[in-house]
């Protein structure tokens, strides 16, 4: 192969990887850059290009084990509980009749009164007991609970 288009496909992968990375901005293709940032260094160090195309592999497999707990962090983020989410599970009091349709409802639970809608649009009236099933938004979404 002719040592300029040599020199021009590593140039072009160089752009083309650091291209799709940008626009992906998700870790898909950095380690490929390096790789190919590589091959080009020891293609102007006159490598055979054999070589050139097993540093790039080399290399993009190496930067890839050494930012692995990286991405696996940027992929995976941890979930960043909030206080609202001790609730889940609770016991609480009706204070204001739920009824989902004309969105009203008030209950009591961990000390606190929290606007409430009932988990299948059933209306639950005051002074009954409900269990906390999940947070949409502010309010809580509740169950009765059969004494």
């Amino acid at each position: 192969m002719p040592e300029n288009l040599i020199l021009t496909v590593w140039i072009a992968l160089i752009v083309i990887f650091s291209v799709f990375e940008a626009v992906t901005a998700q870790l898909v293709s950095v380690w490929f850059v390096i790789g190919s940032i590589a091959a080009l260094v020891a293609h102007i160090l006159n490598a055979p290009l054999y070589l050139q195309i097993i540093i790039f592999i080399v290399v993009s497999i190496v930067a890839l084990a050494i930012t692995r707990p990286l991405v696996k962090k940027y992929i995976h983020p941890k979930k960043q509980s909030t206080n609202a989410d001790r609730v889940i599970g609770q016991i609480g009091i009706v204070t204001e009749k739920i009824d989902n349709l004309n969105a009203v409802g008030n209950v009591k639970v961990d000390g606190k009164i929290w606007s409430a809608r009932s988990t299948n649009g059933e209306i639950i009236p005051p002074d009954a007991r409900i269990e906390v099933t999940e947070i949409s938004g502010v309010k809580l979404i509740v169950k009765p609970i059969n004494k």
